[in-house]
């Protein structure tokens, strides 16, 4: 108790601003990274420091040895690990500095028309990619084809994918308000839990959605009749009707949308 007393007879207001600080960089880098391959890879960074900590305190000197030795160049093996996040994290800081205080990209209206133009190709069997940038900036992983940088609406969706459009290969690329580019190549996902059966729109989804947040739509060709797939963290889930579409990208773009509105100045 004397201990903690003396901790916080020393406590003033640089020192909790300080720990707010860090807190906050720490939230934020969490956010940046979860749903990605990336966040697994610092869940098992933290276990592998548990597990040296655990062993110096249980005497285990072999384990401790080997894994003291290998996390003593942590800064190296981070460098090296999240080389890819470091990059989109930086890319995310130029693009917006105020990560707190900006609101999700997406609101109502570009929703529904992605929704609308979604259904549409499915009911008449067109396949489809449809990339929803989140907070992290896709283009270090994306192929981008032609810029287009027009407004987001169902109509121009559905003619880029259209069989006969010089455009309906690759994915289409939306940031914000606007449809940024056609005829993208995302990365194929290396995941060999992947089903066979699983077209290539399907594994470049998640190929995407492994290294990034963003969300993927896929609508199948005619041999899958149509049907809407969702990607989002490495995970597709398949078979969506309109209202099960609605209801997720609402929750990811409107409601989250409308609760960042308090961070606004």
């Amino acid at each position: 108790m004397t201990g903690l007393r003396e901790v916080f007879s020393h406590f003033g207001v640089p020192d909790a601003v300080d720990i707010l600080i860090v807190a906050a960089v720490i939230y934020w880098i969490i956010l940046l990274i979860r749903g990605t391959r990336s966040f697994q890879m610092l869940i098992g960074l933290v276990l592998l420091i548990l597990v040296l900590l655990i062993s110096q305190m249980g005497g285990l000197m072999t384990v401790h040895w080997i894994l003291h030795n290998f996390l003593s160049s942590i800064i190296l093996i981070i460098v090296v690990v999240f080389q890819s996040d470091i990059r989109r994290a930086l890319s995310t800081v130029g693009k917006n500095p105020f990560p707190f205080v900006a609101a999700s990209p997406h609101g109502a209206p570009i929703v529904e028309e992605i929704i609308d133009a979604a259904l549409s190709m499915s009911r008449r069997q067109i396949g489809a990619l449809i990339v929803l940038e989140r907070e992290a900036a896709v283009e270090n992983h994306v192929e981008v084809g032609v810029i287009l940088d027009a407004a987001v609406t169902k109509e121009l969706i559905a003619c880029l994918f259209f069989p006969p459009s010089p455009l309906h290969d690759g994915a289409v690329l939306i940031q914000g308000e606007r449809l940024k580019a056609a005829r993208c190549f995302l990365p194929l996902t290396a995941n060999p839990r992947v089903l066979n059966t699983l077209g290539t729109r399907h594994r470049a989804a998640l190929g995407l959605t492994e290294e990034t947040d963003a969300v993927v739509i896929v609508v199948s060709a005619s041999e899958e009749k149509g049907t809407i797939s969702l990607a989002i963290g490495g995970k597709l889930t398949r078979n969506l009707d309109a209202n099960r579409l609605r209801r997720v990208l609402y929750n990811i773009f409107v409601t989250k949308r409308k609760r960042r509105r308090f961070f606004r100045f």
